[in-house]
């Protein structure tokens, strides 16, 4: 069973043990806001198709962190795609493997009403923009 953190938890894992946050929005979401320092690959892609699984997911993040154990948080919007994302990583070997719930914006309930607030609404440390190497750009260029 994977092990899933709130956002304060994540953000201690990134800063006093060493975990990179991997984040698996599509990079519209991740340039319009996302965990400072994090990583940008996609689980899903959003094209003119609509929304499909991302084929180089998994080629992408072993080409960033080709060591498989790799400390990594994964984040998403509410903490579905992550999980889901981290559920493929498992599968290729990774071990060191932590899904933030709640993710950017927060966990929902059936009506669609906050039950965890997201890293964005705890005021942890975010940016903007592309994010440079980091981005999903520079990445799936590797």
């Amino acid at each position: 069973m994977a092990r899933r953190v709130g956002p304060e938890e994540a953000h201690r894992l990134v800063v006093e043990e060493g975990y990179a946050l991997l984040d698996v929005r599509s990079v519209v979401e991740f340039e319009a806001g996302h965990p400072e320092g994090a990583w940008n690959v996609p689980w899903v892609i959003l094209d003119e198709h609509g929304r499909r699984p991302n084929p180089d997911f998994v080629r992408v993040v072993q080409a960033a962190f080709p060591d498989r154990a790799t400390k990594l948080v994964l984040s998403c919007l509410a903490g579905h795609r992550s999980l889901e994302a981290l559920h493929a990583l498992e599968a290729e070997g990774y071990t060191a493997l932590v899904d933030q719930r709640a993710g950017w914006g927060g966990e929902r309930d059936a009506f669609g009403q906050l039950t965890e607030k997201g890293w964005s609404q705890r005021g942890l440390p975010s940016a903007t923009g592309a994010g440079d190497e980091r981005s999903y750009a520079a990445l799936s260029r590797r």
